[in-house]
């Protein structure tokens, strides 16, 4: 299995691992729950070195990404991050991703870890005419974020952070180190991506604990993430998003730019939208025993009408939560069905999603 840069560095904070894509790592130090809540009350700190990092450059760049994603990467000025997605012809969803503008002919891709081989493929067969770099071995990235983020990493920082917009991004130093920072996150609060070199992911993981851990932050795996996405109902792929589901079934209709110009599954996606989906995502709120997980069945009646992506007992809830796609009939909010768990039919409820938001 691969291994990040910072691999001895979580040994040596005693840290469980897991195959995750082909990649070991760090699931959980202390424990899920106690990260998780760090997270939401104080802070954590990630280490996602296993993302890929592609980059478009030249003159064609923004229009080659432009055809690959589904947002408009047109509204971007530099400094400027973005939600979105690369589709199939059919509407399918490739990936999941984060576009950072640095400048007209350079954007950043931040793709997921187990997609990377495939999406580098795909964005190299639709070049564009733009120059494909794949930076993915190069760069390590990690993750800070909850409510005491910012005040951890402003003195090892000289950019002016408390200027820095949601999904925006500078270039600056981290403890002493070239990097690029992005207020962006994928655990419901707010916080900061941080791009380094390999080399530096170090002396920046060691800045980032010392100057955190009298704040209270503690290093966070996998596990906490897993609970924290889901709360905030953000989607992982190979559960909520596969090359079968479109971003429109996945409630994500409103990064679907049909009126920018054309780009891939542009014309899949605008039937799909003139004639409704036939299934949509949901959270589900479970009212009897038992925790859903991925492809467990769902029920309206004697009537088998969806199946489970991702479930979890909710740390910050206290109760366990679900997201499942079922047929567009019953997705409306009080709508009552069953999951099949263990051979037995427990009771949940359609929720309004997110099931969790940070107080602003």
């Amino acid at each position: 299995m691969k291994r990040t840069p910072l691999f001895a560095a979580h040994e040596a904070l005693g840290a469980r691992f897991v195959d995750f894509g082909g990649w070991e790592m760090p699931v959980q130090y202390t424990g899920i729950i106690a990260e998780h809540q760090a997270v939401r009350q104080r802070a954590g700190l990630f280490d996602v070195s296993h993302m890929g990092e592609i980059e478009l450059r030249g003159p064609r760049a923004l229009a080659a990404c432009q055809a690959l994603t589904v947002n408009d990467v047109g509204r971007l000025h530099d400094g400027q991050a973005q939600y979105s997605l690369l589709c199939l012809p059919s509407g399918g969803v490739v990936d999941d991703i984060i576009v950072h503008r640095i400048a007209p002919e350079r954007l950043l891709l931040c793709v997921n870890a187990g997609n990377t081989a495939k999406d580098l493929a795909w964005v190299r067969e639709h070049h564009g005419g733009a120059e494909v770099v794949d930076r993915s071995a190069e760069v390590a990235q990690l993750a800070l974020q909850g409510p005491r983020a910012t005040d951890i990493l402003m003195p090892v920082t000289d950019l002016p952070l408390r200027e820095i917009p949601s999904f925006s991004f500078r270039e600056g130093q981290v403890a002493g180190r070239r990097a690029l920072v992005a207020r962006t996150g994928y655990t419901g609060e707010d916080g900061w991506e941080i791009y380094c070199g390999a080399e530096a992911a170090l002396a920046v993981w060691n800045a980032l604990l010392d100057g955190g851990r009298p704040l209270g932050m503690a290093p966070a795996g996998l596990g906490a993430r897993d609970t924290l996405r889901l709360e905030r109902a953000l989607p992982l792929y190979g559960h909520e998003l596969t090359e079968e589901t479109t971003p429109l079934e996945a409630g994500l209709g409103w990064v679907v730019r049909l009126n920018k110009g054309e780009f891939i599954g542009r014309d899949a996606l605008r039937r799909q939208r003139e004639t409704g989906v036939q299934r949509q995502l949901v959270g589900l709120m479970m009212h009897a025993p038992g925790i859903a997980r991925q492809g467990y069945r769902i029920f309206h009646g004697p009537d088998a009408v969806g199946a489970v992506t991702s479930g979890t007992k909710s740390p910050t809830l206290g109760k366990a939560i679900a997201l499942g796609y079922v047929a567009s009939t019953w997705k409306e909010v009080g709508t009552k069905l069953g999951i099949e768990i263990r051979g037995r039919t427990s009771e949940a409820e359609v929720v309004p999603l997110p099931f969790y938001k940070r107080a602003v």
